[in-house]
């Protein structure tokens, strides 16, 4: 039995590039997590969290996709009718270094922003701190 806290988080990746979805998967899975969904964009992400009767632990959501973007993304969850989608943690994902974009992500609902390339801890020690667990 996996005894990992980690293990039992659902993450969904949102990312309008199939690599780097993989790439995302690949190291949540190195660190145990293997409940993970994918969207293409944050229309997808959104009917996927709409449609699932409960939502997942965290979204970890590019800033710039095809179709509805990261910042228009973490609006929409935060004005969502559910109060278990509004309470979904967002931590965007970036090759943006622009701060002024990292501030404005934050405070339109993103938890965190996390800038690219992204180690497998990183990703780990944000999800933790994200969903309150001790690391």
């Amino acid at each position: 039995m996996n005894t990992d806290p980690l293990s039992i988080i659902s993450v969904l990746i949102v990312d309008d590039q199939r690599t780097m979805r993989s790439i995302i998967r690949a190291l949540l899975n190195n660190n145990g997590m293997k409940l993970v969904k994918e969207a293409r964009e944050g229309g997808e992400a959104l009917k996927i969290m709409e449609e699932s009767v409960e939502p997942p632990d965290v979204v970890i959501c590019d800033l710039h996709m095809k179709g509805m973007d990261g910042l228009e993304f973490c609006q929409k969850v935060r004005l969502s009718k559910r109060q278990k989608i509004r309470d979904v943690k967002i931590i965007v994902l970036t090759g943006d270094k622009d701060t002024f974009i990292h501030g404005v992500s934050t405070q339109v609902g993103a938890v965190s922003v996390l800038s690219k390339p992204v180690t497998s801890e990183d990703l780990k020690m944000e999800i933790a701190k994200a969903v309150d667990l001790a690391m």
